[in-house]
């Protein structure tokens, strides 16, 4: 399993534009055979910053993702209207089953 967020902040007067970005992108991740979850979310105390969590099947259902023409599509457009210079990527693990004592 591959699990990350992604989180990136609009510019202000562009949240009704990020907004339409990430539904979009979110309805085409989601049909990707090897996406487990794709939800968007904004903050509660800062509605302009992004929360992505994401999970594909496994490295490969990843690659596939990162390589669809429509993600890059998304993040050239995506540059126009956010702070950073791209969405920034936190890899998440679950923690190793403890060993009996």
């Amino acid at each position: 399993m591959k699990t990350l967020f992604a989180e990136f902040t609009a510019l202000p007067g562009h949240e009704e534009r990020v907004s339409f970005l990430i539904q979009g992108l979110a309805d085409k991740v989601r049909q990707e055979p090897g996406n487990v979850v794709f939800q968007p979310f904004t903050r509660e105390d800062h509605p302009r910053r992004w929360f992505v969590f994401e999970q594909y099947a496994d490295e490969a259902a990843f690659e596939a993702h990162i390589n669809a023409d429509y993600g890059a599509e998304f993040n050239a457009e995506l540059a126009q209207h956010i702070v950073e210079e791209g969405s920034e990527l936190t890899w998440l693990v679950e923690p190793s089953s403890p060993s009996p004592a």
